[in-house]
């Protein structure tokens, strides 16, 4: 199992050794935002809370302590505590906006955790032999080890699942995906195939959320036992 979070929403995020997983999900997951002048945050999509910012997968951003060190698309990096935060990133992205932390609006998309199996990456290779089926195009909190080359996750829905000595999940929801999936991000290419594959073939779903029955923390290699 690999581990993933995301500082800043709808930012490229940090491969992590191991995650705190309560309530609301990971811990300091998407715990920051990109807000515009009319309070919506920034996202990959537009909807009553996300408006869709173009640029934000050329920003980085991990966690130094409780803060997220941003590192910008020109490589210059800035805390996000940082007097000049807002007006570099307003620059950056060509108009005004702010980093918010989270408050009263959540800034997760549709459930607390998000996870992706190696099988379902798999079935998307077999199905478009083309296609880089990488991870990080759908941005999971776990990358589950699964044979095969299916997507079995889907079969999780409404069970329980333990992962590792504590965590405690229940798969509530698969993930339906939007042109986010598509975007050119590090070193990989801008690929539409990908959406129209998962849209024809999955009904444009891919990978599943879940809710936190019992928090615990969670380590890189753990094992994810469907027990109900």
């Amino acid at each position: 199992m690999r581990l993933w979070r995301y500082p800043v929403k709808s930012m490229l995020g940090e491969h992590c050794e191991s995650l705190v997983l309560n309530a609301r999900g990971v811990e300091g997951d998407r715990l920051f935002a990109i807000r515009d002048t009319n309070g919506k945050f920034g996202s990959g999509k537009s909807t009553h809370r996300f408006r869709k910012i173009d640029g934000l997968f050329g920003f980085r951003a991990v966690y130094e302590g409780n803060v997220p060190l941003i590192r910008f698309p020109d490589g210059q990096i800035m805390r996000g505590d940082h007097p000049n935060i807002h007006a570099a990133l307003s620059n950056t992205l060509g108009q005004v906006v702010t980093l918010s932390q989270e408050a009263g609006i959540s800034h997760l998309d549709a459930g607390p955790v998000h996870l992706v199996t190696t099988a379902a990456l798999r079935w998307l290779s077999a199905v478009v032999p083309a296609v880089y089926a990488d991870e990080r195009r759908f941005r999971p909190n776990l990358l589950i080890d699964g044979p095969g080359a299916t997507q079995v996750e889907r079969g999780w829905l409404g069970k329980t699942l333990a992962v590792g000595n504590e965590v405690r999940l229940r798969v509530s929801a698969a993930t339906e995906r939007c042109n986010m999936v598509v975007f050119s991000q590090a070193d990989l290419p801008h690929d539409a195939r990908i959406l129209q594959c998962i849209t024809q073939e999955a009904d444009l779903c891919f990978g599943v959320y879940a809710e936190v029955l019992v928090p615990g923390r969670v380590k890189r290699g753990d094992g994810v036992t469907v027990v109900d």
